[in-house]
């Protein structure tokens, strides 16, 4: 028998098609929410280290990573509540009535290292309430974090007034904003980082972070199968408020002024980074390197903005209009893919 050859045209023909799946997976990141946000950064990267001056720097970078610091901090157990079909509007307030409390402590007497627990246990009280109200009673996150986010903001005046705590000692104020030594990068960065792989491992990466996604498509489906929707959606509440109470620490400190004003309107911020990194508002959709892209893509147009001198009133503006487009964006893009395809059975070839 004479053996069989294969020639090199045959071994071409019967070759797997790696080259074309890997080309398809390419195009389909690149597409996809998380890459759109991710390419846009750089973009924004770019354009703003040609066009702003200063913009560059090894200080101005520290600088960016302190101003979204607050936004990247409660943008992440954020993501889990909007997974899951909620959302917490009263982040701020909680931020704001940490901050008056943290001053009135310092007012009457009592040592950093007391007060900083006392008011992440704080922070962890007012999310278990927004949590109850939700949960328990059943009533609407929307409607109930607008009505704690008046409330917190309310107690923060009652506690402080328009009074303005300032007097911290510098040893907690300058260690707020210190440098990794040898960087420029504030040690608040590194903080955010490693939350940032926690709640990533959680979300991504376990049978409960699985859950949320569940209980955001379909929560009475969720239910069913065993998983407890009521307590789940409650420690999300708890671990916000108490991640908004860390915020609010950070944020006086770095600032070094206790007031009852202070990250007014900030959950806007919030909430645009979130949805702007590509979770859906209606729940059940969105990952958190999208979101971590978000926050940056939103301080980057913030920093730059700021370093051209246009006005806080032009960067609420910003904010409100890149709200606006992640919101939209999704539907329409959703609408456009429905119109493609094909509505009649598909020919023969």
């Amino acid at each position: 028998m004479v053996p069989e050859v294969t020639t090199p045209a045959d071994s071409t023909a019967t070759a797997p098609s790696e080259p074309p799946r890997r080309g398809r997976a390419l195009r389909s990141m690149l597409v996809s929410r998380e890459g759109s946000i991710i390419g846009a950064l750089v973009v924004s990267i770019l354009a703003a280290a040609v066009f702003v001056d200063g913009f560059a720097s090894g200080r101005n970078a520290g600088f960016l990573i302190l101003d979204i610091a607050a936004i990247a901090l409660i943008a992440l157990p954020m993501t889990l509540v909007i997974i899951t079909g909620e959302i917490d509007l009263s982040v701020a307030s909680t931020l704001g009535l940490t901050s008056a409390v943290m001053g009135q402590l310092w007012v009457m007497g009592l040592p950093l290292e007391t007060i900083v627990p006392l008011c992440v246990a704080l922070g962890a009280v007012l999310g278990a309430v927004n949590g109850v109200l939700v949960t328990v009673v059943g009533l609407p996150s929307l409607a109930v974090t607008i009505g704690t986010m008046a409330l917190y903001r309310g107690l923060a005046y009652v506690v402080l007034g328009d009074r303005a705590v300032a007097d911290f000692p510098f040893s907690w104020t300058g260690g707020a904003t210190a440098p990794v030594p040898g960087t420029s990068i504030p040690w608040i960065g590194v903080l955010i980082l490693g939350l940032a792989l926690a709640f990533g491992v959680l979300l991504h990466a376990t049978p409960l972070g699985r859950s949320l996604y569940a209980i955001g498509n379909n929560a009475e489906a969720t239910r069913f199968s065993g998983v407890s929707v009521r307590w789940t959606k409650l420690w999300l509440f708890v671990a916000t408020g108490t991640v908004a109470s860390l915020a609010g620490i950070f944020w006086t400190l770095q600032y070094g002024s206790a007031r009852a004003d202070n990250a007014f309107g900030l959950e806007l911020s919030v909430v645009a980074a979130v949805l702007l990194g590509g979770v859906s508002i209606f729940g059940g959709t969105g990952a958190l390197p999208g979101v971590l892209g978000g926050v940056l893509l939103l301080g980057t147009i913030r920093n730059a903005l700021r370093l051209a001198d246009v006005s806080s009133d032009t960067l609420s503006i910003v904010t409100g209009m890149l709200l606006v487009v992640s919101v939209v964006a999704p539907n329409l893009a959703a609408r456009l893919r429905s119109r493609r395809k094909p509505t009649g059975p598909p020919g023969r070839r």
